[in-house]
């Protein structure tokens, strides 16, 4: 009996293709995740319409939500009405009496 370790095998050339291949998917995995994050958080930081200055309501409505369309915007009050406004206007299109 000898102490001498053996020689190592050598690598199949199937397996470093093998290898080759899991480690390149694995990088375009990656960058394809990213670049669709990025996409996604570009195109939807672009999307919000701007907030108008100020809103009039009625006389002793209270607002509790706020919400917004392209073209519109609405406030819930706290009487249970949704009042939506023209954007370009400031003026009141519709009210709107939730039971």
């Amino acid at each position: 009996m000898t102490d001498t370790p053996e020689p190592p095998l050598p690598e199949p050339a199937n397996l470093k293709f093998l290898r080759l291949l899991v480690t390149t998917l694995t990088a375009t995995m990656i960058v394809g995740l990213l670049i669709l994050i990025s996409l996604i958080v570009i195109r939807y930081r672009d999307q919000s319409a701007p907030l108008p200055e100020t809103i009039s309501l009625p006389d002793g409505e209270t607002a509790t939500a706020f919400t917004q369309g392209p073209d519109w915007y609405a406030v819930v009050t706290a009487k249970n009405q949704i009042l939506i406004f023209d954007r370009a206007t400031g003026k009141l299109r519709r009210t709107i009496k939730v039971d």
